[in-house]
């Protein structure tokens, strides 16, 4: 059952990736982009559940941080122009 979840989750991240490079406007490469990282922290999820191994936990814990940030980073870039005022 676990690996139907996984191979519908990563058919998501590929439609996902495709909005991040053709996607019409920036903010709608934005939420795919954030939409992709939650995908890929499930994905990491499962795969500690599948091989009974805690590491997966915790990538998969520093990569929901990081995309956070990285998305916090692009919406204030492209809201302000830049990173800096």
């Amino acid at each position: 059952m676990i690996f139907f979840v996984l191979w519908g989750l990563m058919l998501a991240a590929i439609a996902g990736f495709w909005r991040v490079i053709v996607g019409p406007t920036v903010p709608d490469r934005i939420v795919a982009a954030d939409a992709l990282s939650i995908i890929l922290t499930t994905v990491l999820t499962l795969l500690a559940l599948v091989f009974g191994n805690g590491i997966f936990l915790d990538i998969a814990l520093a990569f929901a941080v990081l995309a956070f940030a990285d998305v916090l980073i692009m919406a204030k870039y492209f809201e302000h122009g830049e990173l800096h005022r």
